[in-house]
């Protein structure tokens, strides 16, 4: 077998230009017939590219020099842009990320799902995003003994204390050890930043030391922050070991500095990973709950209040989460007298924001924990029509189901990434089931490319009537689709 030459220098592909953005940051080139990704790259760049990676079908680059900027380039607010795992078109103008969110959820749909689509409607942007980037109501930050350190620090070559090695932030992208020190992060309002940064120092000066990724061992491991539009905030701190003295002392500094946290917990994490789904989460001050509000669908309506804890599933872009809510409902259009099914119902959202228009709404969820949360909602909200059932849903909606609790009128789905289980898109086929009904669906998804393929196994039954784009993270390429979709009378 022929050795590899590690040493051998990559190749350079000089006045590479740059056609149209594409997934996790990168941007594409057509190169002898090959497809050439570059990272942090912008349509109608011109630059010279470093291949990193060569495959049969693709090869991947980075920029050696970038010798003209293209229409689509701006300059990234953020001074960590490009280490940071998050935010990767920072570089992209706001309306170019707008354009290639739109073309890739049409493309996802008609390429895979095969689907003939209406024109539809444009792309529902982030009002005032470009100057004031603090769209997120929730992030989690991870502690680390050994931060990522910059290029100049290594060519300094200098010593650093311990303190000076450690960091709270996020992760890079790909590296699951690598944790880069963060002095600012836009997504979030303040106090965010200075709830972040008091918390390391203050760990710091009590001698808390940080988590080591690798060895797995150490006391800080994780924190998340959530915050309401009026300007509370849950922080939850997740720590390795039982509360000792100077965890403690850490608690009760942060309560008496930050009059706005209503709710402050921690957890106790010895497992491998930094899930919090199976951590007994305990209430160290204040609330056990941050309550969200969102605008009602009618207006002269009582806003809806939502009681989120630290394991509720709740849209982190809460203006933007009751713009797609109302696209949902819109395209639902639904009466007085009609039964609503609410599949992967979550903490109830879309259950409560759309049950004030509907005779009655059964929500289905797999996780009891949020199904116990939707009833709490729709309680506080005085809504008495709302039903919600715990269970997997492969298994719950299910014909028998639907003939116990009544035929829908209207079924609004927003599963996963992974999309719909096979057996809930053959229950939505039942034809013996639905008979000659026109059931209106409305598919909220969060991956388009999973959505296209249940929308190809729905086709025989179900005619896509309209479809609609959401931005909800700007700065990636993630992007809601919704499509309302009615099924054929026999």
């Amino acid at each position: 077998m022929a050795r590899k030459h590690k040493d051998r220098p990559n190749r350079i592909i000089e006045n590479v230009r740059i056609e149209k953005a594409a997934a996790e940051g990168n941007s594409l080139a057509h190169i002898d017939g090959k497809v050439l990704f570059v990272n942090y790259t912008a349509p109608g760049d011109l630059a010279d590219v470093e291949v990193t990676r060569s495959k049969s079908g693709y090869m991947q680059g980075r920029v050696v020099e970038l010798k003209e900027a293209g229409p689509a380039r701006c300059q990234p607010f953020c001074s960590h842009f490009g280490l940071c795992g998050g935010c990767k078109w920072q570089h992209l103008r706001y309306q170019e990320q707008l354009l290639q969110k739109e073309t890739q959820v049409r493309d996802h749909l008609e390429r895979i799902g095969k689907i003939q689509l209406p024109q539809g409607m444009p792309i529902i942007g982030v009002e005032g995003v470009e100057k004031n980037p603090s769209y997120r109501n929730k992030l989690e930050f991870t502690f680390s003994t050994k931060r990522w350190l910059t290029d100049s620090e290594v060519a300094q070559g200098q010593t650093l204390t311990l303190h000076d090695r450690e960091g709270l932030g996020f992760h890079l992208a790909g590296k699951f050890d690598k944790v880069l020190d963060l002095q600012h992060c836009y997504l979030q309002p303040e106090p965010s930043n200075e709830i972040r940064l008091f918390v390391k120092h203050t760990a710091q000066e009590l001698g808390l030391d940080f988590y080591d990724i690798r060895n797995k061992s150490g006391y800080m491991r994780n924190i998340m922050l959530r915050n309401t539009l009026s300007g509370d905030f849950m922080v939850v701190l997740i720590i390795g070991q039982e509360p000792n003295t100077a965890f403690q002392t850490l608690m009760q500094r942060l309560m008496q500095r930050f009059s706005c946290i209503k709710s402050l917990m921690y957890a106790v994490n010895t497992k491998v990973n930094d899930s919090m789904a199976d951590l007994d989460i305990r209430l160290f001050s204040g609330e056990p709950w941050l309550t969200m509000t969102m605008p009602a669908y009618q207006q002269g309506e009582s806003d809806l209040k939502f009681r989120v804890g630290p394991k509720s599933f709740y849209q982190t872009n809460t203006l933007q989460a009751a713009r797609l809510y109302r696209l949902a409902a819109d395209f639902a259009d639904i009466q007085p007298h009609q039964t609503v099914y609410d599949l992967y119902t979550g903490t109830g959202t879309i259950a409560n924001y759309v049950a004030r228009m509907a005779n009655k709404v059964i929500g289905i969820e797999y996780v009891e924990d949020a199904v116990r949360d939707a009833r709490v909602n729709s309680q506080i909200n005085g809504i008495s029509n709302t039903v919600f059932f715990a269970g997997d849903m492969a298994k719950v909606f299910s014909p028998s189901f639907v003939k116990e609790h009544g035929i829908p009128d209207v079924i609004i789905t927003d599963p996963p990434r992974e999309g719909m289980h096979e057996n809930v898109t053959d229950c939505l086929l039942d034809d013996q089931l639905f008979g000659n009904k026109p059931v209106r669906l409305v598919y909220v998804s969060c991956n388009s490319a999973t959505q296209a393929r249940d929308l190809q196994r729905l086709e025989s039954k179900y005619k896509v009537l309209n479809h609609r784009a959401v931005d909800m993270f700007p700065f990636t390429d993630h992007v809601e689709s919704v499509v309302l979709l009615e099924r054929f009378s026999l």
